[in-house]
């Protein structure tokens, strides 16, 4: 098979899996040295970084052949489509000659279970070790790690790479039962917390050898499974506290073709997966647990509403909240009002007292924050006002937009 109809075939297959965005990747450069490559530090990802630079990455499977038969996965052993393979060399290649033309900054790599997961887990590390040993290569690399893989091989492979990645896919244990029964929820944390152990030795001693400096992330997969949002968040902040994730991805099903009768026939709102992100940020960053975005009773997350102006709505005890006398953290709880502002906000008030222009000035969602805050020269008018009522007033209703509704209304 040619090498750019394989390519065709293998990047088509992953494009599914989401992690492939990182940060937090050592800068190394081959600047007045050997080597070919460089990462900046500042995030890489197959889109856009923080900073508004459009960077991409090399995301490709080894192979969609795969001995597993996952209800969920287009690359399953019983799916009707059409198969290639990469050799090792062939990967290498694609790799440095993409970086020499400027199309890439660094490769993601995935893989279809072939013959074994010790025999797959191999490939992947002769890939990395190839690019570095052999062709110098310090750009960026991700590996997917197998579960089920001998604990060297991963060490190996982290050894090479700047992030390693284990999706454990599905929220619970029954529902990767159901729908992937050749996979195990203990054998996948069993593999996360061997990677969590490694990096925890480096961080205790900086003589230790280099191990996936950018750490280690996760993808759980929406709508595959009747599992609801504070499910899938509580699992989230489990994995964080865990084993240290850096990120944990979250993934809308898409409906294959020639789709099993086990998992859904129509995909989530693609907003959900939106929604799902805001709230993980706000476990990541904010101080939020799961537990305060959804009850323990279970749900999904409004829609209408992003997660921060829910909970403040649910929460109106705190609120209207004095700007001048809160604490950061709570400032930040303030829909409209993020972390940075909300640090901004606190060394002004050794200067001054927070006047209402002030978060103007700072460009906060005045719409947003109006109800919900007191300062030196304002107070709301609609403090009191019931949730409902400032929940009309600051919603949007959630539209699935649609391509080819767009085309037609074009022509």
């Amino acid at each position: 098979m040619e090498l750019t109809v394989k390519l065709e075939i293998l990047a088509d297959a992953a494009k599914y899996d989401a992690s492939c965005a990182s940060s937090g990747a050592p800068k190394r450069s081959s600047e007045g040295k050997d080597g070919i490559g460089a990462t900046s530090g500042m995030g890489i990802c197959h889109s856009y970084t923080p900073d508004g630079r459009c960077v991409s990455l090399l995301k490709i499977l080894l192979t969609n052949f795969c001995i597993y038969d996952c209800q969920y996965c287009v690359n399953r052993r019983t799916s009707n489509v059409p198969r290639a393979r990469f050799s090792v060399d062939e990967v290498v290649k694609l790799t440095l000659d993409f970086y020499l033309r400027n199309y890439i900054d660094g490769l993601f790599l995935s893989s279809g279970i072939i013959r074994s997961a010790d025999y797959t887990m191999e490939q992947l590390v002769a890939i990395a070790r190839q690019l570095r040993e052999v062709h110098n290569f310090r750009g960026y690399i991700h590996l997917k790690t197998i579960p089920d893989a001998d604990p060297d091989l991963i060490t190996a492979a982290g050894n090479y790479a700047d992030r390693l990645s284990v999706n454990i896919e599905l929220p619970t244990a029954a529902s990767v039962a159901r729908l992937a029964p050749e996979k195990s929820v203990h054998t996948i944390k069993l593999a996360m917390g061997a990677i969590r152990r490694k990096l925890d030795e480096k961080a205790q001693g900086p003589k230790a050898p280099q191990f996936a400096p950018a750490g280690q992330s996760t993808q759980m997969i929406v709508g595959a499974d009747a599992s609801d949002d504070q499910v899938i968040l509580a699992t989230a902040e489990t994995l964080y506290n865990s084993y240290k994730l850096k990120r944990v991805y979250y993934s809308a099903f898409s409906p294959i073709p020639q789709s099993p009768a086990s998992v859904p026939l129509a995909p989530p709102p693609m907003l959900r997966e939106h929604r799902l992100y805001q709230a993980d940020f706000l476990l990541r960053s904010y101080g939020f647990q799961a537990s305060e975005l959804l009850p323990a009773s279970g749900g999904n997350l409004a829609l209408d509403i992003d997660p921060k102006l829910a909970w403040a709505l649910a929460h109106r005890e705190h609120f209207p909240l004095d700007l001048n006398l809160a604490d950061a953290g709570m400032i930040a709880r303030v829909p409209g009002i993020g972390l940075r502002n909300a640090r901004r906000l606190v060394e002004l008030r050794q200067l001054r007292q927070i006047r209402y222009v002030d978060l103007s000035r700072l460009r906060c969602s005045m719409k947003k924050i109006a109800p919900f805050i007191v300062t030196a020269d304002y107070s709301p008018a609609n403090g009191a006002a019931a949730s409902e009522v400032l929940r009309r007033s600051l919603a949007t209703a959630p539209q699935q937009m649609s391509l080819w509704t767009e085309l037609k209304a074009a022509a």
